[in-house]
């Protein structure tokens, strides 16, 4: 078993909890407007290694990492499911926490019962599931990342169901992701969630601008500024709001 590889982080502080070994798989499908990491797109290309060859180099450094593990992040993990698998079983084998940082958007409720079979043996050897919501708005979404957010919604529900520990991360951008109603309606959707245990408020930044040059692309952002630090922390507790009158309703909360 080999997986595409991008690159990999030995020293993840972002990346779920504690300092963590960070593996940046190669494709994704998405096409996020503030993606920082384009060059993660195609499909093809990285660098081919195994499971075991990558818990190698986790090993190097692993007084680290004694209160954070491995996080699998990409590109989209969930496009090389079989990889993902084993990497995690050789990690739990060991007592490794292991982390998937995804988008959720390979799931889909009508797909194969052999997909499902390979999700499930993924998800028993997966401690945290970081999932970022791109958008709550249905058509904003589409625009935002050119993919659907039925299919990443769908698998909050699923993860919810198998009772997967799971962080929900959300990027604010100015005049895109920070219209409050749409925040208010994403708290009370994740609201209504036993298995969510963390809520990420992140404010975009600027810092793939340089990359997008590098590659010759055009950054269709390039105008928009970062969003402050103090006006995302401003923001998330309009998201707790929906939270808390979603599990007000479910009577989870007094």
């Amino acid at each position: 078993m080999q997986g595409r590889i991008h690159s990999l982080e030995s020293f993840g502080t972002v990346d779920g909890p504690g300092v963590r070994y960070v593996v940046f798989v190669q494709g994704c499908p998405m096409r996020c407007a503030y993606c920082h990491n384009p060059d993660t797109w195609p499909m093809q290309g990285g660098l081919l290694m195994e499971p075991a060859k990558i818990f190698e180099q986790y090993k190097r450094n692993e007084s680290f990492y004694k209160t954070g593990g491995i996080t699998v992040t990409g590109g989209e993990p969930l496009m090389q499911v079989e990889f993902v698998t084993e990497l995690f079983t050789i990690a739990k084998e060991n007592n490794v926490h292991t982390c998937l940082d995804t988008s959720g958007i390979a799931f889909h409720p009508k797909r194969s019962a052999d997909w499902f079979e390979k999700l499930d043996k993924l998800l028993a050897v997966t401690d945290l599931v970081m999932l970022d919501i791109k958008h709550i708005d249905p058509e904003k979404h589409k625009q935002l990342t050119r993919q659907s957010i039925e299919g990443i919604l769908a698998f909050l529900e699923y993860l919810n169901e198998k009772k997967v520990d799971t962080w929900v991360r959300h990027v604010v951008v100015p005049t895109l992701t920070d219209d409050p109603d749409d925040l208010y309606r994403l708290g009370y959707f994740i609201g209504q969630f036993t298995n969510l245990k963390a809520l990420d408020i992140l404010p975009y930044h600027t810092m793939g601008k340089p990359k997008y040059e590098q590659l010759g692309m055009d950054y269709i952002l390039k105008d928009i500024p970062a969003m402050p630090q103090d006006k995302a922390i401003e923001l998330k507790k309009i998201v707790l709001d929906g939270m808390r009158t979603r599990r007000k309703e479910m009577g989870l909360l007094k």
